[in-house]
This record gives structure tokens, sequence and C-alpha cells, in this order.
């Protein structure tokens, strides 16, 4: 399975690496993060148990987790693919940018991409996700990405003594790609970057 994909000129998506722990931790540092992760990510050991978690579910087969980084290799968000059942080849999309990298394509281009390596590499058949319904940017990301709405999920998660509903989204193999730009044929990721 490939470890590096090219997204679009100067935005790849890479393997997270324990010396991106740094990068993990000013990520996290943002209050909106806070719901992130199940640990608090507060501390530089905290970024790395983080990064060390992602890395065992990947090594596993359970979950694969990519750095989304700019041409210089800078960190700008995550989006994964986690919860991977093999059995009925379906995965959980999650994602999230640095303050830096919102409003600028980086996660609906991360997720179009790790949507494909998932059909491709991973042989997954459905990837779904969701999103708080008072969170209309992840919903833009998760349509630009070409994930169809399928429902509403009542009162799913809870945050500081608060129910939230979710948005549940899903894209199938067989849906159509939802390229950026012009029409790419199947398989058009980059198989090597660098």
């Amino acid at each position: 399975m490939r470890e590096c994909l090219e997204v679009s000129p100067g935005l790849r998506l890479r393997r997270w690496v324990p010396a991106d722990a740094g990068a993990v931790l000013a990520a996290f540092a943002e209050p909106v993060m806070s719901r992130q992760s199940a640990e608090p990510v507060v501390t530089l050991p905290a970024a790395r148990r983080w990064l060390a978690a992602r890395m065992e579910q990947w090594d596993a087969g359970s979950g694969f987790a990519f750095a989304v980084v700019d041409g210089a290799d800078v960190v700008l968000g995550h989006v994964a693919v986690g919860a991977v059942e093999r059995r009925h080849g379906t995965g959980w999309v999650s994602y999230w940018t640095t303050a830096a990298a919102r409003g600028r394509g980086v996660a609906s281009g991360g997720c179009r991409a790790v949507a494909a390596w998932a059909f491709e590499d991973a042989g997954l058949f459905r990837l779904e996700l969701g999103h708080r319904v008072d969170n209309p940017a992840s919903c833009a990301v998760a349509r630009a990405a070409g994930f169809a709405v399928e429902g509403v999920q009542r009162r799913k998660l809870e945050y500081d003594g608060v129910r939230y509903d979710v948005e549940l989204h899903a894209r199938l193999a067989t849906d159509p790609e939802v390229p950026p730009g012009p029409p790419q044929p199947p398989g058009h990721l980059r198989r090597h970057c660098g």
C-alpha cells in the first residue's frame, strides 16, 4: 500500500512519522481540536502517544492515517480511514486541519485522495464519515469529497454535557469520482511522491 500520495501540486498525503510530534502538539493547541482525540494532546509525550497509536493502527491494518503536508513538508492537517472492517469492506473517514490551512481546500482534497486510496489500495468498498449538524464547514468538506448525505444520527455525541445530532455521509467505491478540476482517469493518484 502506498504511504505517500500526491493530491495536487504542493499538497500531498504521507504517513505520519515520529518527527511530526511538534506539529501535532501545535495543531492540538487550538481549542477547537480538543474533541479530536480521546486523550488530551497537550504535551509532547501525549503527541508522541497520538502518533504511536496511528502507527500501530496502520501496522495492524485497522486504520490508516496520513499527514496532509505542503510542498515544504509542513503539516497542514490529517486525514484517516479508521475502524476498518475487512469482512464488509468498510471504514470511517476523519479529518482535521490546522487553523492556517482552513478554507484552502486542504481537507476536501485530502478526503478525496484518502477515499481513492482506500478503494484502490486498501480494497474497501464503503467509507462513512459524520459531523455534528452545527458544523457546516465539515459538511462542506464531506460534500466536496463526494460523500453523500445518508441521514441524521440523533444525539449521537456528547461534549461537556450537551448532546449533538450527527449527519452521516458515505461514499462507495462505485460512486463517480469527484475531481477538484477536470475529470481524471481511475488510478490518477501518483504512485510515488517525494
